[in-house]
């Protein structure tokens, strides 16, 4: 009988843990979203293209958008909406600025940002995958929906990126240094 208890306490510890761990990481996605709604503005500016900077203006609206609904999630699960440092995308940030820092003006600097930027759409889409299988086993349905919708949404952006770099930015830069 003792074992039957444990096992009990066991699938019950591990299922609030799975919950736990979902609340952290929505914390850490959290700042992460609110991090980029600093850093995309800089990208910006930095960035000649104006594909990329139509891209990235949609984007700071789209990732304001992400904001709001991590906030619907974190009441949806009746938790405060609250941030911890996410230093995976904290990194990430500190590598893109290094080589954007370093990429000669216009179509290189593009493509740096564009590189950048995928990184980050990468992470996010990791992160939000993630955050949707913990949501499904947890039977959080609303919760999935919302995280579903940004997933396709990160994706989306991903697609964009890689449009505006193939269509000729890419292949600029190559020639850039005449």
């Amino acid at each position: 009988m003792a074992k039957t208890s444990n096992t009990k306490k066991v699938v019950k510890s591990a299922s609030n843990g799975l919950a736990d761990l979902l609340t952290q990481r929505l914390q850490s996605i959290y700042w992460a979203e609110s991090e980029l709604l600093k850093t995309l503005p800089q990208l910006k500016e930095q960035s000649n293209s104006q594909k990329l900077q139509a891209a990235i203006t949609e984007h700071i609206a789209q990732t304001q958008m992400h904001v709001t609904r991590l906030e619907e999630i974190f009441s949806a699960l009746k938790e405060k909406a609250g941030a911890i440092k996410c230093e995976g995308l904290q990194g990430i940030l500190k590598e893109g600025a290094v080589t954007i820092s370093q990429a000669e003006e216009g179509p290189v600097r593009d493509a740096a940002i564009i590189g950048a930027c995928q990184l980050v759409e990468h992470y996010e889409i990791a992160s939000y995958g993630t955050l949707a299988a913990y949501a499904k086993v947890l039977n959080e349905k609303q919760v999935l929906d919302l995280l579903l919708k940004t997933l396709t949404e990160e994706k989306k952006s991903d697609q964009i990126l890689s449009a505006i770099a193939d269509t000729q930015l890419n292949a600029s830069a190559t020639t850039s240094r005449a």
